[in-house]
């Protein structure tokens, strides 16, 4: 079942609805932190710099120098962080179309059953940010496997595979169920919407691929989801079955 639902998933990842919310979500990212490195930059110039004339007054020469490196390694700084921040980031604004991934693999894969509801806006925006929030957790675990490798990396796959796991098996349900009911769906079968998870953690772990997380994740779980809730009925189910 699980395998079924992730090459059903990657199955949909580049057909063209797809690539119109990656690539929204791309170009609002690259503007974001474009924004972002342009403000950082400003506030070094604008604080940093006098800060360093200030402090060796009697050594224009020297301060000079350390203004020039200063600025050497905060420029490298800022660019690191923005090679890591490009994936969270993805994945906070990709969150906004999830709605929008669900209903194409709902509409394609499921046509004769009823359309899951979009969450409202603010509800919305909650979950984008607790997708933020789990994707930045797990990059700075992925970053720490730099320095530290070993039992690490299954702490990383455990912690994220629950993690994704949840966050996005209860976005898919709750299209169709109350978030009580969504969450106890999610609890009875936690074993399975984990080992869904790992997939989810794996597609994380690979460098670029990364930034079709969301894509991936929320394709999955509504195939899972579905699923699980024909499982529920005593029915088997496949997707792309009527």
């Amino acid at each position: 079942m699980i395998i079924e639902a992730a090459r059903a998933a990657v199955g949909r990842l580049f057909t063209p609805e797809f690539r119109r919310v990656l690539l929204k979500s791309l170009g609002i990212t690259i503007l974001a932190l474009a924004a972002l490195w342009f403000g950082l930059h400003q506030t070094f110039d604008a604080l940093a710099l006098p800060w360093i004339d200030t402090l060796l007054p009697g050594f224009p020469d020297w301060a000079g120098w350390l203004a020039l490196i200063a600025a050497i390694l905060v420029g490298i700084g800022l660019a690191l962080a923005m090679a890591l921040l490009v994936a969270p980031v993805t994945a906070i604004v990709a969150g906004l179309f999830l709605d929008d991934i669900a209903e194409v693999v709902e509409r394609t894969d499921y046509p004769s059953d009823p359309p899951g509801q979009a969450m409202p806006a603010l509800p919305a925006l909650l979950i984008s940010l607790k997708f933020f929030g789990v994707v930045v957790l797990a990059n700075l675990f992925a970053l720490l496997l730099l320095f530290v490798p070993g039992v690490n990396i299954a702490a990383f796959f455990i912690v994220n595979a629950y993690l994704l796991g949840r966050e996005f098996f209860e976005f898919a349900a709750m299209r169709f169920r109350t978030e009580a009911e969504a969450k106890a769906l999610r609890r009875k079968h936690a074993g399975t919407v984990f080992f869904a998870g790992l997939i989810i953690a794996a597609f994380l772990a690979v460098p670029f691929v990364n930034l079709l997380t969301p894509l991936f994740a929320t394709a999955m779980m509504v195939h899972l989801h579905k699923m699980i809730s024909a499982r529920e009925l005593g029915r088997a189910r496949e997707p792309g079955a009527a």
